[in-house]
């Protein structure tokens, strides 16, 4: 499991493209057979993901939890953007169709993750917050969520909002997850942008081809700094930056937020006019 510490807005002012690349993007993540994970001292996430092709792969806490086992005192929700899969939990087996999810709550000792065919293997995108609670372990499928349609091809931002787990739909301690999918012709997320000093978030964009990008826009309103991002991969977003996009095409991207409160709304606008 990598290590990453929380960053100081003072400080990432001074970032080059090399450091900030090292602070906040997460690359690599599908590794064959494996399961790799970032834990960021930032509201505590984990961010990872699993691929399994020719075995099953038993999720594990490993030293930097110092816990017994991996949900001890966490929780997480996977979202699978790969071929069918199963999740295995606690004995109890859920099948992982194309971007199904499943929320797994605190205390559930075993998830072990699995491919249905290894020619098409599953590719489970997870993340991960500290729990104070138990809620029970749900299977979610995207047309069984709260879904919302904004933004309009004329402004280059007509996407779809999929709501996998928020309050009153899947019950979490403090992990928000969903997934956003722009439509053809539409390039921007997140603009107008905002920050939400009370939660952080993580990105992982995925769906573009291997010549397209995303320019990830981080940074305070008036200190804004870009990071190029490609197919599956992350970005780690303190809470006082903003979180934007703008692709060489369409694409799709995963959202978790962990912090103080659960609340989608709770956010702080920023003007265009502000933005530097």
């Amino acid at each position: 499991m990598e290590l990453r510490t929380a960053s100081s807005p003072r400080d990432v002012k001074t970032y080059d493209t090399a450091r900030l690349r090292e602070e906040f993007l997460i690359q690599d993540l599908f590794r064959p057979d494996e399961i790799k994970m970032v834990y960021s001292h930032i509201d505590r996430i984990i961010t990872g993901a699993a691929m399994p092709v020719n075995k099953a792969l038993t999720l594990a806490a490993g030293e930097e939890l110092r816990a017994e086992y991996f949900l001890q005192r966490r929780e997480m929700g996977i979202i699978n953007i790969g071929g069918e899969g199963k999740v295995t939990v606690d004995g109890t087996v859920y099948t992982l169709r194309h971007r199904d999810g499943i929320y797994v709550g605190r205390g559930c000792k075993d998830v072990v993750m699995e491919s249905v065919d290894s020619a098409k293997p599953a590719k489970f995108y997870f993340n991960s917050t500290p729990a104070h609670k138990a809620y029970p372990t749900v299977y979610i499928r995207p047309e069984d969520c709260v879904n919302v349609e904004l933004g309009s091809l004329e402004q280059s931002n007509h996407r779809n909002i999929c709501k996998y787990i928020l309050p009153g739909q899947v019950e979490s301690c403090q992990l928000v997850m969903g997934m956003t999918t722009l439509r053809p012709g539409s390039v921007w997320n997140t603009m107008p942008c905002h920050t939400h000093d009370r939660r952080m978030e993580v990105y992982l964009y995925f769906d573009l081809p291997e010549d397209a990008f995303v320019m990830h826009y981080m940074g305070e309103p008036t200190e804004t700094r870009h990071i190029v991002v490609r197919n599956e991969e992350a970005v780690i977003s303190p809470s006082w930056s903003i979180h934007s996009g703008s692709g060489t095409q369409a694409y799709t991207f995963i959202w978790g937020m962990a912090g103080e409160n659960q609340d989608f709304d709770d956010m702080d606008g920023c003007a265009m006019t502000d933005l530097k």
